[in-house]
């Protein structure tokens, strides 16, 4: 779980410094520019497509582990729209609050405890 906590730090600081470099040079008018690669049907617009749903299953996965809780919903629409930069957050997050136990981090620890 070590290794797994070090690699969610090292991705939440990589993208927080990669974030605001291309923030600070483009700006952060993501959207026309991530949907026009989709829109345009190139391979810029096939890995935004696949990261879309890559995004809506991470986001899909953290409601059904919340149990669809009005609170799950919430962090659904950050894993939606925050990508890694979300979950990378949350997982450490949780990580913590389940002491280490993979099977509670995946499918949460209420249902981790009925399995046991």
């Amino acid at each position: 779980m070590r290794l797994f906590r070090a690699w969610l730090a090292t991705i939440l600081i990589v993208l927080i410094v990669y974030t605001a470099a291309v923030a600070m040079r483009r700006g952060v008018n993501l959207f026309p520019v991530f949907f026009g690669d989709i829109a345009a049907l190139d391979w810029p617009g096939q890995f935004n497509l696949d990261f879309t749903f890559m995004l809506t299953l991470s986001a899909l996965w953290t409601a059904w582990r919340g149990g669809f809780s009005a609170a799950s919903l919430g962090l659904a629409a950050l894993a939606l729209i925050g990508g890694s930069l979300f979950l990378s957050i949350y997982l450490l997050i949780e990580s913590a609050r389940c002491g280490g136990d993979p099977v509670a981090l995946l499918i949460g620890r209420e249902r981790a405890a009925r399995r046991a």
